[in-house]
């Protein structure tokens, strides 16, 4: 984990947030190349869940959440993790994360401690004037099932997608960008007809696992874990977690769990009506029936929800991990290498004139440099640095594909040397070539 962590400063993946006073615990930034890696693994998880299929919608939901958005759903009564105090080292722990060196004698009687973050709305601060910044995505596509509902004409199966930030007053922010304060989900709700939502789930598990590899995560460090029923969430009738071997060991990457009709029902107005099968707390304060009619019965029912619901900061953590490699090579030097898989590469491909400054190089880079870009499959990066050598190392550093230089030869047969990340070797292509090139390592 050090050697990553390393990795990602000297190279720009990941900053301390607040470094220069201190840093904030819990809280990171991502620099040039991990908000390229960020995004490249959000757009990724879009294509596949909204992109690539006929049956889901996109939203994107305000952070700021109302009260009783979080309190129908459970989160202000139970939304907490047991805190304890140590007296000896003076400080505060989740009761499941005390560290060996506390001794039992020495800790405080466990008590529950509320994760959720409280903000003033409006210009007086006063016990009604507050709102929650979100701990989750989810609860805003519940509220807002009816307007998509009413504004697409969706009919079930179907699910509404979001990737956003959520906040969650974290006791003990933990191993690096796995465990902090401000992080990014990426969330399906996927609404069934109750009685296929067994077969929904287990479909949705394969498919995750399928994506998931797709990223470069390997099968070997892949463990399924059923959540035993004792351990379920309130809502939840059954829960698989994909959990991944990261350095610091087996953690949750990506949750997907039958949430049943409690959501919908939760939310929803007129419950009494709708024949809901979970526990719910009544609601006076909803106008809306979220339901669906049956068109030949005219009966109104609340629909299941399967939720993959995966972490980005873990995702990308779970990437970065995957790919960071240390090879020895001849002579006993050894390379750090990222093996990314090229859709999620920060860089697509280098362009770099042989040497620097040289008018005509750099004339054959740049205009290389500007084609490929206007192929929109991510960032091409010019370097006129003159290093040749430096930049394949660095490049391999920050898990760039390829390599493009251009040399004296190119000013006379219109060719120049692309070197392969992985394997190191280089080939003579044709600049007029390049683009199909680029392509088809990036979208195949």
């Amino acid at each position: 984990m050090e050697e990553l962590v390393a990795l990602c400063k000297r190279r720009g993946f990941i900053f301390q947030s607040n470094e220069i006073y201190g840093g904030l615990q819990g809280l990171y930034d991502y620099g040039p190349l991990g908000v390229e890696l960020k995004n490249n693994l959000k757009q990724a998880w879009w294509r596949e869940m909204v992109f690539d299929r006929d049956d889901v919608e996109g939203l994107d939901a305000s952070i700021l959440t109302k009260p009783n958005v979080l309190k129908f759903s459970g989160h202000e009564d139970t939304f907490s993790d047991p805190m304890v105090d140590c007296k000896s080292c003076n400080q505060r722990f989740r009761a499941d994360q005390v560290p060996d060196h506390c001794k039992e004698d020495d800790l405080t009687e466990p008590r529950q401690f509320n994760l959720m973050f409280k903000t003033a709305v409006g210009p007086v601060e006063d016990k009604d004037s507050f709102a929650y910044l979100r701990p989750e995505t989810a609860q805003n596509i519940f509220t807002n099932f009816k307007n998509v509902v009413d504004s697409t004409s969706r009919k079930v199966p179907f699910g509404i997608a979001q990737i956003g930030k959520a906040f969650r007053n974290e006791i003990t922010p933990r191993n690096f960008i796995f465990r902090v304060r401000e992080f990014e989900q990426m969330e399906l709700e996927f609404f069934v007809v109750p009685g296929t939502d067994d077969e929904w789930h287990k479909a949705w598990v394969d498919a995750r696992l399928k994506w998931w590899d797709e990223q470069g995560v390997s099968d070997e460090n892949i463990e399924l874990y059923h959540v035993p029923k004792d351990e379920l969430a309130h809502y939840s009738k059954a829960t698989v977690d994909i959990m991944y071997k990261f350095p610091h060991g087996l953690e949750e990457l990506e949750g997907i769990a039958n949430r049943t009709d409690f959501d919908l029902g939760s939310h929803s107005k007129n419950q009494s009506e709708l024949n809901i099968q979970a526990a719910v707390m009544e609601n006076n304060e909803s106008n809306a029936r979220l339901a669906t009619q049956n068109l030949e019965t005219k009966e109104w029912g609340v629909p299941y929800v399967i939720e993959p619901s995966a972490g980005v900061d873990r995702g990308v953590l779970a990437v970065l991990n995957e790919a960071y490699k240390v090879e020895e090579l001849e002579g006993g030097k050894t390379r750090t290498v990222l093996n990314l898989k090229p859709h999620l590469s920060p860089i697509k491909a280098a362009v770099i004139p042989l040497k620097k400054n040289h008018d005509g190089l750099v004339e054959i880079a740049s205009n290389i440099k500007k084609n490929l870009q206007q192929l929109r499959l991510g960032r091409i990066l010019l370097e006129n640095s003159g290093n040749i050598g430096k930049s394949y190392r660095r490049h391999d550093e920050i898990g760039t594909p390829l390599c493009i230089t251009v040399d004296f030869d190119s000013l006379e047969d219109n060719s120049v040397t692309v070197r392969d990340r992985d394997s190191m070797k280089q080939t003579r292509i044709e600049i007029s070539k390049l683009s199909k090139y680029l392509e088809d390592l990036i979208l195949n």
